[in-house]
């Protein structure tokens, strides 16, 4: 009888996506074998609290948390992998990932680098640039800059970017604290409020009359690129509420393009994906203009939802795999991941005892 692997699912945490990671985690969770499976659920609050009783999900939601601990170390040790569920800061931006490999404990998805650099969308604008990815025209400034000098701001955003224009925390995802904005008094608004989820808020060029489109990949070398799905808002844009409580936008997979159309937006999403050194799973989204078929990358996403009307399992599946088994492959992926990492030598193979001499009277 094969061992059953013990996974410990991590969801919750201290972003403003915490109910979205619940509902991910519920569905992930409803998902997986339990012939093949122990299921092991660790909560975190939003104080950034970790759960230490039966049915965390139930507890985190209805906000009736009684146990908690700041020492989720020693829980965790006592699992196969971690399947991390956290949206957002604290949990898809690397934190979380580092804490995962200072234990030595194997874990789905990408690691701290990739993470970190998909979370920033600078930092990754920045790399997608150096390997000529088509990205939109767009400006950062800080919460500093914008008190001192807001005025010569705005005459930036007017020379550089123009309006329409996107305002977004740097560091933030499902649409949370995104605003589209038409002119200088919406862009004061709108800048104000990004600044209540950052410390830096990057101005983005709008595409006019844009598609959107996302393609799903999964894997660590050998990747599995889905067809495009095309994101049909019900707001202007791809907003939080349209994405998770409205439930008015609808996705077309697969996407309405031609066959060289579809064929550029995989082969963008791959070299994006490489281009962070991503593993395990990301979803890659895409803006189109529909004059001129002109395609953008706007963002990869390193934890995609996992919850019923999410695009990335939807993607998966029209590729024929089951959303149980993208569930597996992420399991297996992460265990080859941390296979290949011990396998690396981490250490000099020091001959000589030099350093002992320097540390005798340190205990």
């Amino acid at each position: 009888m094969t061992k059953k692997i013990k996974v410990g699912v991590v969801f919750g945490g201290q972003s403003a996506e915490h109910e979205v990671s619940l509902v991910s985690a519920a569905s992930i969770m409803r998902a997986m074998d339990p012939s093949k499976y122990i299921i092991l659920p660790f909560g975190i609050t939003t104080q950034g609290e970790w759960v230490s009783e039966p049915k965390p999900i139930m507890r985190l939601r209805e906000g009736k948390v009684r146990f908690t601990t700041r020492q989720p170390s020693d829980s965790l040790l006592g699992v196969d992998i971690v399947f991390p569920v956290l949206h957002g800061p604290f949990g898809e931006d690397g934190t979380i990932q580092g804490l995962f490999e200072m234990l030595n404990l194997p874990y789905v998805g990408a690691g701290v680098l990739a993470s970190s650099l998909a979370m920033d969308k600078v930092a990754a604008k920045n790399v997608f640039a150096q390997h000529s990815l088509p990205l939109v025209n767009y400006l950062l400034i800080t919460r500093a800059e914008w008190t001192q000098r807001a005025d010569r701001i705005m005459e930036d955003i007017k020379e550089k970017i123009g309006c329409p224009c996107f305002v977004k925390p740097a560091n933030m995802g499902s649409s949370v604290g995104i605003s589209k904005v038409k002119n200088r008094e919406e862009q004061t608004k709108a800048i104000n409020l990004a600044f209540r989820f950052d410390r830096r808020v990057i101005i983005e060029q709008a595409v006019r009359n844009a598609r959107e489109i996302e393609v799903a990949i999964l894997g660590n070398d050998e990747l599995i690129v889905s067809v495009p799905g095309e994101i049909i808002p019900g707001a202007e844009f791809y907003n939080y509420y349209d994405k998770y409580v409205n439930g008015k936008a609808d996705g077309l997979i697969p996407a309405p393009l031609t066959r060289e159309k579809v064929e550029e937006f995989q082969q963008i999403a791959q070299a994006a994906y490489r281009a962070i050194d991503c593993a395990g799973m990301a979803r890659v989204d895409f803006l189109m203009e529909r004059e001129s078929q002109n395609v953008y990358l706007s963002e990869i996403n390193t934890i995609p939802g996992f919850t019923a009307i999410s695009m990335f399992p939807k993607l998966m599946e029209a590729c024929g795999v089951s959303y149980s088994r993208q569930i597996d492959r992420l399991i297996e992926l992460g265990l080859e991941r941390h296979r290949e990492k011990k396998s690396l030598r981490s250490m000099l193979d020091l001959k000589s005892d030099w350093y002992k001499k320097d540390t005798a009277d340190e205990g």
